[in-house]
């Protein structure tokens, strides 16, 4: 086994961090945690995970100004970032994706779910198991 990949959850529900972070740890992911924007990115300074699985809706600063920050002050590719939230207009999808995002899923997710995204990102190999 390699390293393990480290990621942020980023969400202003405990709850929703909590249960992200049981489907991460469970593939081996090493799993922090910022409770909105403005926190994730100081946790990016300080140590930029391969991945975000990003909130859209937070106080302080949202997950599209987050990635907007991110995507300006450490480049388009890294880290990967997936927007994890209720917003399902397409038009807010296609803003995601535009802003610089990766991936997308709709809350509530399961570990079926997120394990499909992140064989997509290349962070988990085909054969892994929900």
């Amino acid at each position: 086994m390699g390293e393990a990949v480290s990621c942020l959850v980023v969400d202003d529900s405990r709850v929703v961090r909590k249960a992200a972070r049981r489907i991460l740890e469970r593939h081996g992911f090493e799993v922090r945690e910022a409770e909105d924007g403005r926190k994730a990115l100081d946790a990016c300074r300080e140590s930029l995970p391969r991945l975000v699985m990003l909130d859209w809706n937070m106080p302080v600063m949202d997950g599209l100004e987050f990635l907007r920050a991110a995507r300006a002050e450490f480049g388009p590719d890294e880290p990967l970032i997936m927007l994890c939230t209720t917003e399902s207009e397409f038009d807010r999808i296609v803003t995601a994706l535009a802003a610089g995002a990766q991936e997308y899923i709709m809350k509530p997710f399961d570990d079926e779910i997120v394990t499909g995204k992140l064989v997509q990102l290349g962070l988990l190999g085909e054969d892994a198991e929900p």
